[in-house]
């Protein structure tokens, strides 16, 4: 018999998945963007963290008293390392990205100014295309210590590796074949390519 809580939690996360999908997509973005202007990217942005939100609570809420798994102190290390390796590449990864653009506060203050970014290529973009992704990962799955970090960690990451697919369409329409070029040479998430492209 399917475990209830674990399931309305995975039904939670479909919900954020595709309210994030639909959201991004051209057919929303035409239809909203006449009531928000340049205030979209804002709006898109604090919708998607209310509704994280409330996943988390309903995560908590459901999961949050189940017990820690048993394990040896070298996994728990082990996975503590990996969590904090994630932290540790998010915040340097957010280095090379403008973060007020990224938030939607420079489309409001300079109208003028395109609304998306010149295609990266620098710091982690040399080795994948999608850091915040992949060090996302590390975060998720280092925080895997119980049924609701690893639930949690299953549900993100089918939601990271989904929406990535859709960012790429994206990013494919808005960089050409610049962005082709960078798919050859540069893989999504792990560098098993070699070197990071200099």
């Amino acid at each position: 018999m399917a475990d209830a809580p674990q399931v309305l939690y995975a039904l939670a996360w479909m919900t954020f998945g595709a309210g994030h999908s639909l959201l991004a997509g051209a057919g929303a973005k035409a239809l909203l963007r006449p009531l928000l202007g340049r205030g979209y990217r804002l709006a898109y942005n604090l919708f998607a963290g209310l509704h994280f939100a409330l996943i988390a609570w309903v995560g908590a809420a459901l999961l949050g008293d189940r017990p820690a798994f048993v394990l040896p102190v070298a996994a728990k290390g082990g996975l503590l390392a990996i969590h904090l390796c994630g932290w540790a590449g998010l915040l340097w990864s957010m280095r090379y990205y403008d973060g007020a653009r990224f938030l939607g506060l420079t489309q409001l203050r300079h109208p003028e100014r395109p609304e998306d970014e010149p295609l990266r290529r620098d710091g982690p973009h040399r080795c994948v295309r999608h850091p915040l992704y992949a060090f996302a990962f590390l975060v998720l799955w280092g925080a895997a210590v119980n049924p609701l970090g690893l639930a949690t960690a299953f549900w993100a990451s089918l939601y990271l590796l989904i929406g990535s697919r859709l960012e790429e369409r994206r990013l494919l329409a808005l960089y050409g074949e610049d962005y082709v070029r960078y798919q050859r040479q540069v893989p999504a998430f792990v560098p098993w390519k070699g070197r990071c492209r200099s």
